[in-house]
């Protein structure tokens, strides 16, 4: 799997996972959820460490930019409240990031 294939599927576990320990304990619903939610982000932990990226930081730091910007989606697609344009530019600030983070020159290590 390539990096943002890797990344846009951790966001969607991590998200996932959070929003189930949020239906248990904020929606006052099941249990159970909490080991949905549980299940979920060790799914996304697994996934995580499928990046591409030589070093753990970097891979972390560069995911970091990519959940800003699924949250946005779940909060349309799930939530059905529409992001302003606030939350897009700041998205987009946030992909660039990751983006410079993940692809920006550097020299090789050996």
């Amino acid at each position: 799997m390539n990096t943002v294939t890797v990344y846009m599927t951790a966001a969607i576990a991590e998200i996932g996972g959070c929003f189930a320990f949020w239906t248990w304990l904020r929606l006052g619903r099941s249990p159970l959820w909490g080991i949905v939610g549980a299940v979920s982000l060790v799914i996304f932990g697994l996934l995580l460490t499928r990046s591409e990226t030589a070093f753990a930081g970097r891979a972390f730091a560069a995911y970091g930019g990519v959940y800003i910007a699924a949250s946005l989606v779940w909060l349309f697609v799930v939530e059905r409240v529409v992001p302003d344009r606030w939350d897009l530019i700041g998205a987009g600030i946030c992909l660039l990031g990751a983006g410079l983070i993940l692809w920006g020159p550097r020299p090789i290590i050996q």
